[in-house]
This record gives C-alpha cells, sequence and structure tokens, in this order.
C-alpha cells in the first residue's frame, strides 16, 4: 500500500513559510517552532499499514481465483463452440443433422459470449472493489497519523510541521534541507505502534525475539 498523496503538498504555504522566516523580524523567527516528519516512513512503518497490505492481497488473491475459474469456463466453452462448428460441416452426416449442429454451435456460441461478458464485468468490479478498499484503508491510516501529529504539535507548541517525503507537481523535493534534530518521525512511529498485535512488526523472515 503506497503513501499516494504526496505529491499534494501545499506549495503555497511553504512559499509564504519561507518568506516569514527570510523576514527581518526577529521576533517572529524566535517564536516560531518547526518540526519535521518523514511521512512515508511513518506510514510504512505503522503497524496498520501491514494489515491492510495483507486484508488487500487476500482480497485480491480471491478476486484472482474467482477470476481464473471464469476464464477456464469461458475457454471450455470457446472449445466445445469450435468443435461443434466442426461436427456441423461434416459431410458423412445428413443434412438434417448438420442443421441441428449448426443449431447447437449457435447456442454454444451464446453461451460463449454471455461467459466473455461476465468475465469483463466481473475484472471491472473486482478492480473498483479493491480500489475503494485500498483508499478506505490508506485514508483511515493517515488519519490515524494526522492526529498523532496533531496532538505532538499541540503538546510541543510546534508552529508548523513540514513532511519531509513531500514533492512537488515536478518531482523534485519540497523541502529541501532541514535540521536533523527537528524531525519526529521515530517518535511518531514508537508511539503510533503502541499496542500493536504481537508479531505485527516483525519483518517478514526475521526470528521472533526468544524463538530457537
Amino acid at each position: 500500500m503506497k503513501y499516494s498523496w504526496l505529491n499534494r503538498f501545499p506549495l503555497g504555504a511553504v512559499a509564504a513559510l519561507l518568506l516569514r522566516l527570510a523576514s527581518p523580524s526577529t521576533q517572529a523567527q524566535a517564536q516560531m517552532k518547526l518540526g519535521t516528519v518523514d511521512m512515508k516512513k511513518v506510514f510504512d512503518s505503522y503497524y496498520k499499514t501491514k494489515q491492510a497490505d495483507a486484508q488487500t492481497k487476500d482480497r485480491a488473491a480471491d478476486s484472482e481465483k474467482v477470476y481464473k475459474g471464469m476464464v477456464e469456463d469461458y475457454q471450455r466453452a470457446n472449445e466445445e463452440y469450435r468443435k461443434l462448428i466442426e461436427s456441423s460441416n461434416d459431410q458423412a452426416v445428413s443434412s438434417v443433422e448438420r442443421e441441428n449442429r449448426k443449431k447447437s454451435a449457435e447456442g454454444k456460441l451464446n453461451e460463449v459470449q454471455e461467459i466473455e461478458k461476465s468475465v469483463k464485468q466481473f475484472q471491472a468490479q473486482a478492480r473498483s472493489t479493491l480500489g475503494e478498499l485500498e483508499k478506505r484503508l490508506r485514508d483511515a491510516i493517515v488519519k490515524d497519523i494526522r492526529e498523532l501529529i496533531a496532538t505532538k504539535s499541540k503538546a510541543g507548541n510546534y508552529t508548523m510541521i513540514l513532511d519531509i517525503s513531500a514533492q512537488s507537481l515536478y518531482q523534485t523535493p519540497v523541502v529541501l534541507q532541514s535540521i536533523p534534530g527537528i524531525d519526529i518521525s521515530d517518535e511518531l512511529i514508537k508511539e503510533i505502534n503502541v499496542g500493536a498485535p504481537p508479531g505485527s512488526l516483525t519483518p517478514a523472515g526475521a526470528a521472533t525475539p526468544g524463538a530457537k
């Protein structure tokens, strides 16, 4: 699951901030407290992001299984149609029998077309459903992170907290330089993962502490 709104950073707010920082008023600068956060890092490190990834992968796998079954039905029906067409041209049987086989082939063709239509509809619906699920889960995760940032900002009397992972429309960093000491990403990651289920933060393939 990707943190997909990095390119929507309010550039106007950044420009206003930089102009304010450039102001000769030392009093205004002294009152301003800035912080930074790597939203992508926090997003990727949140245990609910990993849970959301697993949920969407399971849903995608279920849809893929159904899709493959429908494709197999389509291929089987198409092969039956092909054989019926061939048999309807068999000169060894009577014209009446050939006509009956031709009608059977026409019926099978209708079936093939209906299956093909169903496959396309299922594929489109599955893609839409998965996209909606990913968006709903992603939005909930971002909401959690933003609420924690708001709490930290209020408690620490921050004037503004900038996202150092944000990029402009030209795919260039919005924040070009920052002081490491003002970054609160690690604090956020630690706090937002309080209460994470056991093992949910263990990287795939890593040994669980205490395991032999």
